[in-house]
């Protein structure tokens, strides 16, 4: 077992599935397989799902399917999402998880007051740099392989707002420049700024986390702080 950093490069460990789920049931989230074989999970109060989807392959981010999709509807009983929120595989686990710990804590999962500065300020405050270009809408890693931010929502990111060119928030992993993308993860427009920032903030953190194995692209960018 290795600790490593930077956390955005650590990949997922091949156990993206297993450690959200983990995460999931034991905030109590029901479980079910479905008829795509897919796992869908529902919170409690029937407010919240999230569904691990890379077997029934629905679309792909930067050229890599996704493999998490993360849902809040208004009512239990709707059966329109107010949101979603999409994740490929080789997205690190631990800022999937914080994303989860950070929606099941909300008494309201589809509304939220914050502004998009609240997902910049998590990020900067972690050490990340707002793009010259686009100081209030994106910033990046101080290495350059790593970038969130506010743009449009790409065609099949599904929103209940129905109007069009709806601005959402993306990230990215790209080890290095020009090379394929390691994760990527996409924010519908109606995803409350400060949910997205809790993913931002985890993924910006420069605490170590354990790997077995990690991407063969950015072997060359990470530090291996220890081994245990």
């Amino acid at each position: 077992m290795y600790w490593v950093t930077p956390r955005h490069l650590a990949g997922d460990d091949g156990a993206l599935a297993e450690r959200i789920g983990d995460t999931l049931t034991g905030l109590g989230w029901h479980m079910w397989p479905t008829s795509r074989h897919t796992l869908l999970y529902v919170s409690p109060d029937g407010l919240r799902g999230a569904e691990w989807i890379l077997a029934a392959y629905p679309f792909e981010l930067g050229g890599l399917s996704v493999a998490w999709q993360l849902s809040a509807r208004p009512h239990a009983a709707s059966a329109m999402t107010e949101w979603n929120a999409y994740f490929t595989a080789g997205v690190p686990y631990e800022a999937l998880a914080d994303l989860i710990v950070a929606l099941d804590a909300r008494e309201v999962p589809d509304a939220g007051f914050e502004g998009p500065e609240t997902v910049l300020n998590a990020v900067g405050a972690q050490g990340w740099i707002r793009d010259v270009d686009c100081p209030h809408a994106t910033a990046m890693d101080p290495g350059f392989s790593a970038t969130v931010s506010l743009g449009l929502q790409p065609p099949l990111v599904q929103d209940a707002d129905p109007h069009p060119d709806l601005m959402g928030w993306q990230a990215w992993a790209e080890p290095v420049l020009g090379t394929p993308y390691l994760w990527c993860a996409s924010f519908s427009a109606s995803v409350p700024h400060d949910l997205v920032a809790a993913f931002a903030s985890s993924l910006a953190s420069p605490v170590p986390v354990p790997r077995r194995t990690v991407p063969k692209s950015a072997e060359g960018r990470l530090n291996f702080v220890r081994r245990s």
